[in-house]
């Protein structure tokens, strides 16, 4: 296996300045790259994006380099990252952008930080879900998911965008018994 898979940045580097191929995959489709956000080893990955790694490389998964950023929550790899000018429409296997896994899993900051980026924060994944509707159905309505909420809704959400049955995030949250994330809801004009 390439030296570039090494947990070591000075062998890492050492194989960017010897000319190693960037986007050689390991035995699951993945590049260097991929593997070094996904251990957020950020060193590592700075080296690569330098070099000219692609934010963009599909693995055998349907997962890159960017849109782990959004399952790790990692706000220094997704910084890092975004000056790679990643595209902000790929989607994972689920048919969701990073936003949506951030979501879920309650990384405030991160998704205050992609939020701003020009993503669309209203995108459907497969189950005809947005971030808003996965931080409230997945989530556990506690401090970190109020606080994914109000980022979406300070970022221009659509409070009232329902899933495939018709039902909308505040109708979630209420039916969850999430008081908190429904009143955040209930202000930004949910209904």
């Amino acid at each position: 296996m390439s030296q570039l898979f090494e947990a070591d940045a000075n062998r890492v580097r050492q194989a960017v300045d010897d000319g190693a191929d960037l986007e050689i995959r390991d035995d699951r489709g993945r590049t260097p790259l991929l593997v070094a956000v996904t251990e957020n080893r950020l060193e590592i990955a700075e080296i690569l994006v330098k070099a000219g790694a692609d934010p963009n490389a599909l693995d055998g998964r349907h997962d890159t380099p960017w849109l782990v950023t959004g399952v790790t929550g990692s706000v220094p790899m997704a910084k890092l990252l975004l000056g790679a000018k990643p595209d902000l429409t790929i989607t994972n296997r689920y048919g969701g952008v990073s936003l949506i896994p951030a979501s879920e899993r309650g990384h405030a900051e991160y998704v205050r930080l992609v939020a701003g980026s020009g993503i669309d924060v209203d995108h459907v994944n497969d189950l005809g879900w947005t971030a808003l509707l996965e931080a409230v159905i997945l989530g556990d309505g506690g401090p970190r998911h109020q606080e994914v909420v109000r980022a979406l809704v300070a970022a221009g959400a659509d409070v009232n965008l329902a899933d495939k049955q018709g039902v909308t995030p505040l109708a979630h949250a209420r039916t969850k018994g999430q008081t908190a994330v429904a009143r955040i809801l209930g202000e930004a004009g949910a209904h």
